[in-house]
């Protein structure tokens, strides 16, 4: 394969292949163009190019995240036009936000609507969303809607995750990472047959790191990396119709978190920076955001596992029968000190206890030109949570068991979720050029809810795993409580009309109905009036989104390929998400709407230049409760454009890549109240890499610098401004400027 042209396998993002894949392809067909026809997704359960499909996506290949260095999930979102990452509290968990719509809820009951797939499989807890990229395929991110086919809330569109599979043959890699705050992280995979019907293969990570905040306080360093990550995988094809695959993995995070910079802010939604804190008699104004003084620093203690049977069976020609079967557990204590002070007053906890188990079943097939699918899906998710605070001073009755206990507040709760859907989907070609979509899926949710607030004594309140168990409570009082079920009906729907003007252009015009279930609210705080333990202020009601899509996908020239998409959405009970104090809650919206369009390119300029471009704009509007009162939605920025140059220089064994790459995201903020204590001005991160690949392709050893020139950019802010609160503004800032070299080698039988 030409050196020159390996960014046409990156930048022109190919799923599922290898670069000798790629490179035999493109030698057979003769030239770049047949990379361009090797772009493959699932998004409509099938396999298909990219250009082919009437969706706005982005697919990301296993060598392109190699290529742009992303570890971790969330990063997987930069250099896709019009998606981004919200961290409600920091390292601890992620969600994604695609078109300004989004969840920045930090509690776990309430789902995102961007539905997160791993090997397609529903991914409920944010907490549990936070994993390791390796070895990975390939990853889609599908803008808008998806409610048809993809099982649960995907109403702002989705990112699936999908791994590499067993090979009957010997394929591997193993990749070793330094780089800055002592960061160690080793990474690899094998694969290879057990015998001639049953392959495996087995893929590991770890990840560590100091942190990269000072804890002036204590001397210690906060928000370091502990990551452990296995998975293993067992390929069985009995015969040539049938095949089976079963996926275990095993995933644990124990870190020091909870960090937050302290800003002063004594009056009401100001940040007064310069000012005493006369509520804590504390101000921390040295300029230096990545250090406080933190008396009970927190942590985040995360342990996920589940297991995972596809079943695909080709019953003839015509008829594929698909079974996916899984079973997942997240477990996860949070705390933080959420004053961010040395002063004992507020540390804020939440624990999960998730077990979820989905059953897809569905039949692919075909009749003459007409494709189709159909099945049912069933989810069942069993939660068993809790949030509250070790908070003397605001709760008080600590010594009252033994000395040294403190007061607080813990507040439990169960949710069980039901969710049962039937689907079906037709592509039919009315003409040659012509194509039409129909889909439908009715869905049914059955949900529980019991939730109270109580105040009680922490009899050993040190910030330890257990702090927060039946043995180290004892109940003074409970504050309020609240229980409920309800049942609920939606249906998803799309109908869309593709024309293939030629062999590299296609239009399309779609309408797609998305729904995502009605949920609760689970309060930190005691409620006061006008809110009550009641219907009204902890329950909400499904989201409905009627989108409405234009798009055009191109090639341009022998340049590369242009994708342009225009969107109107139209919501009704749009769930809106706020956050008040350390409060999270979410109301319906009566009215809400969003329009904008987003630009793609991906493709090589020169004979050694690649280049891939994206913005997007979005302007989305909600009216509030008074149905007067209309606000921008919470992590919703007016514009997001993003870049990557790729310059490659041959040697005469083998090439060097010189990379550059930058995100922009626009002004946004952190709650839905116009103050300056939660707004973040607009930014730009810039990254840089420099690779050498041996003529093998067995070799790479890659230097890198994220965030080059060490932007300062707040991620997350929550508003406790005012002394009558906490007399300050909690902010979280992203990683500072992080470099660091990778030698990764690559075996193949």
């Amino acid at each position: 394969m030409n050196k020159n042209n390996i960014i046409a396998a990156i930048s022109l993002l190919i799923s599922g292949q290898s670069l000798a894949q790629v490179e035999q392809e493109q030698t057979s067909a003769g030239g770049a163009d047949s990379v361009f026809e090797a772009i493959t997704v699932v998004a409509q359960k099938r396999v298909q190019s990219v250009q082919d499909v009437g969706i706005a996506i982005t697919a990301l290949n296993g060598d392109q995240l190699e290529a742009l260095g992303f570890d971790n999930a969330q990063q997987v979102t930069a250099m896709a036009p019009g998606v981004q990452t919200v961290q409600p509290n920091g390292e601890a968990n992620y969600s994604i936000g695609i078109r300004g719509v989004t969840n920045s809820d930090f509690t776990t009951n309430v789902e995102s609507p961007v539905a997160l797939y791993t090997d397609e499989v529903y991914v409920s807890q944010m907490s549990g969303a936070g994993f390791s990229l390796f070895d990975l395929e390939r990853v889609e991110i599908l803008r808008g809607p998806q409610g048809t086919l993809f099982g649960r809330n995907a109403t702002g569109g989705l990112v699936h995750y999908l791994t590499k599979k067993p090979t009957f043959y010997l394929d591997g890699y193993a990749k070793l990472t330094l780089g800055s705050y002592n960061q160690r992280t080793l990474e690899g995979a094998i694969s290879n047959e057990i015998t001639d019907e049953l392959a495996a293969r087995v893929s590991i990570n770890a990840n560590f790191a100091d942190g990269y905040v000072e804890n002036r306080y204590t001397g210690d360093k906060l928000n370091n990396a502990n990551d452990k990550t296995a998975r293993v995988q067992f390929l069985y094809t009995p015969t040539d119709d049938v095949e089976a695959l079963l996926n275990f993995r095993y995933s644990m995070q124990d870190i020091d978190t909870g960090f937050f910079e302290n800003v002063s802010s004594i009056r009401t939604g100001e940040l007064t920076p310069d000012e005493l804190n006369p509520v804590l008699e504390y101000i921390d104004n040295d300029g230096d955001v990545y250090a406080g003084d933190y008396d009970d620093p927190g942590f985040n203690e995360l342990e996920t596992n589940g297991a995972t049977a596809t079943i695909k069976w080709s019953i003839n020609d015509d008829l594929k029968l698909v079974s996916i079967t899984d079973v997942s557990n997240v477990e996860r204590t949070y705390i933080e000190d959420s004053d961010a002070s040395p002063v004992p007053l507020f540390n804020f906890f939440l624990t999960t206890d998730a077990k979820q188990f989905s059953q897809e079943l569905r039949f692919e097939g075909s009749v003459g030109d007409l494709l189709w699918v159909a099945g049912g899906y069933y989810l069942d998710l069993d939660i068993n949570d809790s949030n509250g605070a070790i908070s003397e001073p605001f709760i008080g009755g600590g010594g009252t068991s033994v000395t040294g206990s403190e007061g607080g507040l813990y507040n439990p709760y169960v949710s069980t979720l039901e969710s049962t859907s039937a689907f079906a989907q037709i592509e039919y070609p009315l003409t040659e050029q012509l194509e039409l979509i129909g889909g439908l899926r009715f869905i049914r949710d059955e949900k529980s809810f019991d939730f109270s607030v109580n105040a009680v004594e922490f009899l050993d309140p040190s910030s330890k795993p257990g702090f927060s168990s039946a043995d180290n409570l004892v109940l003074q009082a409970e504050l309020g409580a609240y229980e409920d079920t309800r049942e609920d009906t939606e249906i998803a729907g799309r109908l869309q009309l593709n024309w293939k003007v030629n062999d590299s252009t296609l239009t399309y015009a779609s309408w797609n109905r998305g729904v995502k279930g009605g949920g609760y609210n689970a309060p930190i705080f005691p409620l006061t009036a006008p809110n009550g333990y009641d219907d009204a202020t902890l329950s909400y009601e499904p989201e409905q989104l009627d989108a409405y899509e234009i798009g055009l996908k191109m090639d341009v020239a022998d340049f590369g390929r242009l994708n342009l998409a225009a969107y109107y959405y139209d919501y009704e009970d749009y769930q809106i998400f706020n956050i008040i104090g350390l409060d999270s809650i979410t109301i319906n919206s009566p009215e809400a709407t969003a329009s904008g369009f987003e630009a793609e390119f991906q493709g090589q300029i020169t004979e050694n230049f690649g280049l891939l471009l994206g913005a997007a704009y979005n302007d989305a509007e909600a009216a509030l409760a008074d149905g007067v009162t209309t606000t921008r939605p919470v992590q919703s920025p007016e514009w997001n454009v993003n870049g990557l140059l790729r310059y490659e220089v041959p040697l005469s064994s083998g090439y060097i890549a010189i990379q550059g790459d930058f995100v922009y995201r626009d002004d946004v903020k952190f709650s839905l109240v116009e103050a300056e204590t939660v707004q973040q001005e607009a930014y730009t991160l810039f990254n840089a890499s420099i690779s050498y690949t041996t003529d093998d392709q067995l070799w790479q050893v890659r230097a890198f610098v994220n965030n080059l020139t060490d932007e300062e950019y707040i991620v997350q802010a929550f508003d406790l401004s005012g002394t009558d609160v906490f007399g300050m503004t909690e902010q979280y800032y992203g990683k500072p400027r992080w470099a660091g070299v990778s030698v990764k080698y690559s075996f193949m039988d």
